[in-house]
């Protein structure tokens, strides 16, 4: 097969994460073809070329321009901040390049439409990876809880919690979008998508708990302490939504960033006329069932996935050994990858990132209005 040469665009956190999984890729799965790390671009001085030397790409930029229609390039990852996503989606896919773009692909639906061309393109939605995740779709497509009749999804996190937490581009609206819409919402509402099906409508509410941060003093990298002057917090910190899916089920999306003593508690309960499911990200390769005849009192087995379920065997040799959050990527390249040699979608798409920000522009709308929203069919 053919050598896939391949650029990571933004080389914060995410873009460390995109290069390490694709030196991954071929310790774990072996059909795949060859890949050649092209090019990094940052802007950040130094940190284009740091990353080169450290993770083994050929070259480095500072300017992303510099690698559209390279020829040398057949992939791009794009790991910049939301603002960007627009601006730089576009014009990879105009020069025929494939993408792996980290959600929410934009600030708004109308951005992420705007990515249009003859490529492939995946979506970071990596929580979607997890075998646990992929098993549960099955028992619930299977009918082994029967018709789900009410589900809750949570995303809290305390990563923005610290009210001397920099003002970075993530509180501002300009730049980083809606906040935790786009940060945290938009996997929940992948993954109420990849495991119910569709949304017809939706009500919410949102707030701002720490309405000033201090500015950073330099380029930041994750989530640091500011010692600036203090300036205002444009988007959200939290929102609360109860939606009503085609399938007639309803499900509560409760998500923040200030959640204390909340450490990436992301997870589901998913209950139906027969039997329930429950999974905790923090315990990934877990899956909580409730099922049988007895209707009240039914206890919950935990089931361990193993190395027959989805692509927990390429990592792990036995039910019980534990995977891991850059695993998840892994699957999610090795997808991308496949995508562009197979020629047809595997994973994530664009089309689910466009479905994901329209429930994001109607959860923004309902908050300003306090009515329910109709998402686009």
């Amino acid at each position: 097969m053919d050598e896939v040469g391949v650029a990571v665009v933004g080389f914060g956190w995410m873009g460390r994460v995109h290069a390490q999984a694709y030196a991954r890729v071929p310790h774990h799965v072996a059909d795949l073809p060859p890949l050649r790390l092209v090019s990094v671009a940052d802007d950040v001085p130094g940190r284009a070329t740091a990353a080169a030397v450290r993770y083994g790409f050929d070259e480095s930029t500072a300017s992303w321009r510099d690698l559209v229609g390279d020829p040398r390039v057949r992939a791009v990852s794009i790991t910049a901040p939301n603002f960007l996503h627009r601006e730089m989606g576009s014009a990879f896919a105009a020069a025929g390049q494939h993408i792996w773009i980290e959600k929410p692909v934009g600030l708004t639906a109308a951005d992420a439409r705007a990515i249009v061309g003859d490529v492939r393109v995946t979506v970071g939605f990596n929580y979607r990876n997890a075998p646990a995740v992929e098993k549960a779709r099955s028992i619930i497509s299977a009918g082994e809880i029967g018709s789900v009749t009410h589900a809750r999804f949570r995303f809290l996190s305390d990563y923005a919690a610290h009210p001397d937490g920099a003002l970075s581009w993530r509180f501002e609206r300009a730049r980083g979008g809606n906040g935790v819409l786009g940060d945290l919402g938009a996997h929940g509402v992948d993954l109420i998508r990849y495991l119910l099906g569709e949304i017809d409508s939706l009500v919410a509410d949102t707030a701002v708990f720490i309405p000033q941060r201090p500015r950073p003093v330099g380029a930041t990298a994750g989530h640091e302490r500011g010692s600036g002057e203090p300036g205002p917090v444009e988007n959200d910190d939290y929102f609360a939504a109860l939606l009503r899916l085609a399938s007639g089920a309803r499900v509560t999306l409760d998500c923040s960033r200030v959640a204390v003593g909340e450490q990436n508690s992301y997870g589901f309960e998913i209950h139906g006329t027969r039997g329930a499911l429950f999974w905790d990200f923090r315990r990934m390769g877990e899956l909580g069932l409730a099922v049988g005849s007895s209707y009240q009192d039914e206890p919950v087995s935990t089931i361990f996935v193993g190395p027959h379920d989805a692509d927990f065997g390429a990592f792990q040799p036995g039910a019980g050994i534990p995977m891991g959050y850059d695993d998840l990527k892994v699957i999610e390249a090795a997808r991308f990858l496949r995508s562009i040699t197979d020629n047809q979608p595997y994973g994530a798409t664009l089309v689910d990132a466009i479905r994901a920000a329209e429930a994001l522009d109607a959860l923004e709308q309902s908050a300003a209005s306090g009515a329910w929203v109709t998402l686009p069919r």
